[in-house]
């Protein structure tokens, strides 16, 4: 076997978790194949180069081995070999996460009080003064 559609491959390579997982990604041009925009009939060969977009990170490998059955992690990752630039980019995105702020951070104090449950529940109804109307009020003609 020296040639093998490309959604076969990325199921095989494990890079996703079914085959249909890999044809949707592949549908919405997320798969490049030595460049150019793949479609999930598209065959691969030893040698060819693969680009993907996986979430924020983009990974690029050079296929260095076809198998149309998918097998344990260690026999999957014997079939492509990933690019020193693709690693680097993965090695970027993982510390910018690392570095990023964490949401809960952003809270300054926990559950409203009562008294600020109140004041929400007044702000929202906002009461008859406070409407919005496409009509006109009788004082304003």
């Amino acid at each position: 076997m020296d040639r093998l559609r490309i959604d076969k491959w990325l199921w095989a390579a494990r890079f996703f978790k079914t085959r249909s997982l890999a044809a949707d990604e592949i549908g919405k041009h997320r798969v490049q194949v030595n460049g150019d925009i793949a479609k999930a009939s598209r065959e691969v060969k030893v040698g060819d180069t693969v680009t993907m977009r996986l979430g924020a990170v983009t990974r690029t490998v050079l296929v260095r081995g076809i198998s149309g059955q998918r097998g344990p992690a260690p026999v999957a990752q014997q079939l492509y070999e990933e690019t020193p630039e693709s690693l680097a980019a993965q090695a970027e995105a993982r510390e910018q996460r690392r570095l990023g702020s964490e949401p809960a951070l952003s809270i300054e104090q926990g559950r409203p009080t009562k008294r600020d449950r109140r004041d929400l529940d007044d702000a929202r109804r906002g009461g008859w003064d406070n409407r919005w109307s496409a009509s006109l009020d009788p004082d304003d003609e």
